[in-house]
């Protein structure tokens, strides 16, 4: 959930259950933490790969050349990423989902048996890399650690002066520091979506999505085994660190990360699950799914004009339940006005840049 990032400094967001929340807002950040925060993010990633999955069989059925039409689309991405990035918000995640596409690509033709086992070696790679990070800290001085987390608070006020004081060109030299400073995140994080891509191809590839009853048994384990355990892995590791403070990287929070990168795939697959079962009644949701691009953008445009400096100056006002009740209300409005748009206009108005700049061509908007 984007919210937290957006309404405060970003290297203080995603770091478990703060303890200086109060009340309802400790409650709320707890919730988020443990159903919501990686959950969703490797959901959307899987149904990215999905849907690279789908592209390429349409492809081939029409005798296209998928790869040429593949490399535009991502090129697209990209540079609607770095707009975003450099623009609206620095914590932007289309710029890896564009770079590792091109990654993806390499695996059209892979068998598609293969594909789980790839996609969850990868995924757990980073779990893995976590914790040789970790145990390489162990042979850190102690005054290195001391200068990270010196480093860690330094890029903190930098982001809260720029973010929340700041003009909106002070803003984008942030944003474009912040960028910058999170490419090494794609060590990580890069595995991660790459394995959700794989997984996703694989539900595409299968029919396991299409045709949900072929396999009611996959369904059934995701939905009853295997979102339980992953639920209770993720309660292990909130345990085990409630909250990383930033610039603190030892043993223990990089096991604290490993058991929530693990939870985080299996309580993707379990929603996913429930997703499909319930599938009929979240029809309503389809026309914000159709636009989600357009929805992302604008999600970062809201926030960013009510919380930042150049806006309403809400930055560091808004308590963490108010902030997930605004986080609902805008998702609700998004709905509502996806729903207005898609009656009028046959696509959202980035995903109508995003499909031109593809084919090379303008293709009709209006209905």
């Amino acid at each position: 959930m984007n919210m937290e990032a957006f309404s405060g400094p970003m290297d203080m967001s995603f770091t478990g259950v703060d303890p200086h929340w109060q009340g309802w807002d400790y409650w709320a950040d707890a919730f988020v933490y443990v159903f919501v925060q990686g959950k969703f993010f490797t959901l959307f990633s899987l149904l990215f790969g999905a849907g690279f999955a789908v592209m390429a069989q349409r492809a081939a059925i029409a005798g296209r050349d998928f790869t040429r039409f593949y490399l535009r689309r991502s090129l697209g991405l990209l540079v609607i990423g770095v707009l975003h990035g450099l623009l609206l918000w620095s914590g932007d995640i289309l710029v890896a989902y564009a770079l590792l596409s091109f990654v993806l690509l390499a695996f059209r033709e892979a068998p598609r048996s293969w594909l789980p086992a790839l996609g969850t070696m990868a995924y757990l790679g980073a779990a893995v890399l976590m914790l040789m990070l970790g145990a390489l800290m162990q042979l850190v001085p102690a005054d290195a650690a001391s200068a990270q987390a010196a480093a860690a608070a330094k890029a903190i006020e930098a982001q809260r002066q720029a973010y929340g004081h700041g003009s909106y060109l002070q803003a984008v030299a942030q944003r474009l520091r912040d960028v910058f400073a999170s490419l090494g995140a794609l060590l990580v994080v890069g595995p991660q979506v790459l394995g959700m891509f794989l997984i996703g191809a694989w539900f595409a590839r299968s029919g396991a999505i299409a045709e949900p009853g072929r396999y009611p048994r996959l369904w059934a384990g995701l939905r009853w085994l295997l979102l339980p355990i992953g639920l209770a892995v993720m309660l292990l590791s909130t345990w085990v660190l409630p909250y990383n403070a930033p610039g603190q990287f030892n043993m223990r929070s990089a096991g604290a990360y490993a058991l929530t990168a693990v939870a985080g795939l299996m309580m993707c697959l379990g929603y996913l699950a429930w997703g499909v079962r319930w599938s009929r009644h979240l029809q309503w949701l389809a026309p914000a799914g159709r636009m989600a691009l357009s929805n992302y953008l604008g999600q970062s445009l809201v926030c960013t004009l009510v919380f930042y400096g150049y806006g309403l100056g809400w930055f560091e006002q808004v308590g963490r339940a108010s902030q997930l009740l605004f986080a609902v209300v805008l998702f609700a409005m998004q709905v509502l006005l996806s729903q207005l748009w898609l009656r009028r206009f046959q696509y959202g108005p980035v995903e109508w840049l995003w499909r031109a700049f593809t084919y090379l061509q303008l293709p009709p908007l209006r209905r």
